[in-house]
C-alpha cells in the first residue's frame, strides 16, 4: 500500500519490489533493486525515510522517521524481521537482525552488525565492522556494550542522554509523576495528521509517467463544487486517475454554500 502523507508520495524506483501487504507512507526514498517484504511498514511522519540500492526489508520490519529524526539507509544493507528503527542513520553493509531495536539519533557505521534482539539506544554510534550480540544493548558514543541484566550500568549512561527531550520534546519530570499523559498527548497530536493520508494508485502513478492524461484531458485542472461528499470523490477519482494535488485547496461562501477548489497537476508534470 502507497500512501500519500502531508503532500508527499513516495519516490520508489522501478526495479522495487514491494509486497502485496507492504505499507510505505510519506516522504520515502526507495533505491533501486531493493525489496520491501510482507507486513514490513515504512512510514515518514516529519521526517524523511532514505533507503539506498539493494537494500532488504523483511516481514513485519518498522522503519519510522519521526519529528525531527529521518532515517537514512545506506547500500546493501539487510533489516531483519520483525525488527524496529525510529530517526536512526545506517551506513552501508549493515546488517540488522531479527527482532533488534535501533532507536532515535543511533549511527550504525559500515559493516556492522546487530544480532538477534539487540537494542541499540539513543544517541548511540556503533563503529564499523563492530558486532552488537544477541540480545545486549549498545548505549552511548563511545558505545558501551551490555548484558540485559545490568540495567544500573545502561541507566547511569542512558538518563543524560534524555529519551524523553530526545524524542518527545518534553522535560524530564524529577517527581515520580507519570510522564505518559504528556507523551500520549505529543504523539495523539503527530499522529492525527494520518487523518488526511490518501491511499494512491501506484499503478496508476507508475502507468501515469511519461504519459499524457486520458480522454484529452489537461495537464493542470481546477475542481471546484459545493463542499461535500461529491466533491471529494471528484477529487479521489483524479488521483486515482494519476493526479496530484497541487497547493492547497481554497473555500468560499456564497451565502448559502460553502464553494471549494482545488488545482490538481498530472503526475508526470509535476
Amino acid at each position: 500500500m502507497i500512501i500519500r502523507h502531508k503532500d508527499k508520495n513516495p519516490e520508489i524506483d522501478q526495479t522495487v519490489y514491494i509486497a502485496p501487504n507492504a505499507l510505505i507512507c510519506g516522504n520515502v526514498t526507495i533505491g533501486k533493486n531493493s525489496r520491501i517484504m510482507f507486513g514490513a511498514q515504512i512510514i515518514a511522519e516529519n521526517s524523511s525515510v532514505s533507503i539506498g540500492d539493494n537494500c532488504i526489508v523483511l516481514e513485519n520490519a518498522v522503519i519510522r522517521g519521526t519529528d525531527g529524526h529521518s532515517v537514512t539507509i545506506g547500500e546493501n544493507c539487510l533489516i531483519g524481521p520483525n525488527s524496529h528503527l525510529a530517526g536512526c542513520t545506517l551506513e552501508d553493509n549493515v546488517f540488522i537482525a531479527t527482532g533488534a531495536s535501533i532507536f532515535h539519533g543511533a549511527l550504525i557505521k559500515k559493516g556492522a552488525e546487530v544480532r538477534i534482539n539487540g537494542v541499540v539506544h539513543i544517541k548511540t554510534v556503533i563503529p564499523e565492522n563492530e558486532t552488537v550480540p544477541i540480545g545486549w544493548i549498545a548505549v552511548g558514543n563511545p558505545m558501551k556494550l551490555f548484558s540485559p541484566d545490568k540495567h544500573n550500568e545502561i541507566w547511569e549512561i542512558q538518563k543524560p542522554l534524555n529519551f524523553p527531550e530526545f524524542v518527545y520534546g518534553l522535560a524530564r519530570k524529577e517527581n515520580a509523576e507519570s510522564m505518559m499523559p504528556d507523551i500520549c498527548k505529543v504523539m495523539y497530536d503527530r499522529l492525527s495528521e494520518h487523518k488526511m493520508d490518501l491511499i494512491i494508485n501506484d499503478k496508476a502513478m507508475n502507468d501515469a509517467k511519461g504519459k499524457m492524461p486520458p480522454n484529452n484531458l489537461p495537464v493542470y485542472r481546477l475542481l471546484t463544487g459545493p463542499d461535500d461528499s461529491k466533491f471529494c470523490e471528484r477529487v479521489t477519482e483524479a488521483l486515482l486517475m494519476g493526479y496530484k494535488l497541487y497547493g492547497s485547496p481554497a473555500a468560499t461562501f456564497n451565502g448559502e454554500t460553502v464553494i471549494v477548489a482545488q488545482a490538481i497537476i498530472w503526475y508526470a508534470f509535476e
